[in-house]
């Protein structure tokens, strides 16, 4: 049986535009040379009698654990979990969650800023014909992923709204994913409904709903579109930060042919 790896993370780039201004990632670049010189200062051997002249190339990163593709914790929506737990970090998320069955729910239909409802949920399961079980990962297919890193990708693609996020957690699910910056709506049209309707709870509602049932999102994904509905395995197992909100992932979708 022939296994195929589709990758559905996103590269970490330098100066990227795929977050809010001052949190865009920043990677310098040390080359050979300077490795070398590295080298002489740490270990006290000359540049010389290095091989070809040349050391080691490395890379210096100022990120935050929510830049490229990453796994949120509880702990990132709310202080706590499951109407009343302390919420986990993201080096306490059990590791089981982080591999299982895939399922990909396309929402690029719908409009930027539209809030996903359970009935959207429902309707396009029944569409594929699935049925969730506990412990399937779910990702959500928008119109946010084809836009990484251009100027409008802040702005675009749905949200998956209280409502949807506890119908996928009330059904066993605990890890899900999207491609577009975040797992609520774009922040730019929640905040002008917020603005017409007076009504904070929209703020947020997508991720809050981790204070009533504890869950993890990706967030960033890419190449979404490339997958089947089902009949995937995912892997997102996310770097072990301590007592972080977050950690980075290589999130892996497996297709055995």
């Amino acid at each position: 049986m022939a296994r195929k790896f589709v990758d559905i993370s996103v590269a970490l780039k330098s100066g990227i535009k795929s977050d809010p201004p001052g949190l865009i990632p920043k990677i310098t670049y040390r080359d050979h040379d300077y490795g070398a010189l590295e080298f002489e200062q740490m270990s006290g051997i000359p540049v010389d009698r290095q091989l070809e002249g040349k050391g080691c190339a490395a890379e210096e990163v100022v990120m935050t654990t929510h830049n490229g593709t990453h796994l949120d914790a509880p702990w990132h929506y709310h202080p706590t979990m499951n109407n009343g737990e302390r919420a986990w970090t993201i080096d306490e998320v059990p590791l089981e969650w982080c591999y299982g069955r895939g399922v990909k729910l396309d929402f690029r239909d719908k409009p930027d800023g539209y809030v996903c409802t359970a009935a959207d949920v429902e309707a396009e399961l029944k569409r594929i014909g699935h049925e969730l079980q506990p412990f399937d990962i779910v990702l959500v297919n928008t119109s946010a992923g084809v836009r990484y890193g251009h100027d409008d990708y802040l702005a675009r693609g749905c949200g998956m709204g209280r409502e949807a996020t506890l119908y996928l957690t009330s059904r066993g699910v605990r890890v899900t994913g999207i491609d577009g910056w975040s797992w609520d709506a774009p922040f730019i049209h929640t905040r002008r409904k917020i603005e017409e309707t007076g009504d904070y709870s929209l703020f947020w509602e997508g991720h809050k709903a981790g204070a009533e049932q504890a869950y993890c999102h990706m967030e960033k994904l890419s190449n979404l579109e490339s997958l089947p509905s089902t009949g995937f395995m995912v892997s997102c197992f996310p770097v072990k930060v301590e007592k972080a909100s977050a950690g980075w992932c290589r999130a892996v979708a497996i297709i055995e042919d």
